[in-house]
């Protein structure tokens, strides 16, 4: 299993219903990640719709998953 720090803005933030978690994973890729918490937390979003960050840096969604990693998943920017 791996420990993952997550943070969350905007529609992602408000279907979590908080900001950010540490969330235990048996995940491997940040797409399976993603999907895990699309299950749990009841995102909307597919993971096309979304981009991914590592620890500061955009990540391609078959990156390995390290214990320890902050990842961020950014929805689309809404303008107004």
């Amino acid at each position: 299993m791996t420990v993952v720090n997550l943070q969350y803005y905007a529609q992602l933030r408000e279907q979590a219903g908080t900001s950010s978690e540490q969330f235990t994973t048996g995940a491997s890729s940040l797409r399976d990640l993603y999907e895990e918490l699309r299950v749990a937390r009841g995102f909307s979003l597919s993971a096309d719709a979304l981009k991914v960050a590592v620890n500061a840096q955009f990540s391609a969604w078959d990156r390995p998953l390290r214990d320890g990693d902050t990842i961020v998943f950014i929805p689309p920017v809404a303008g107004g």
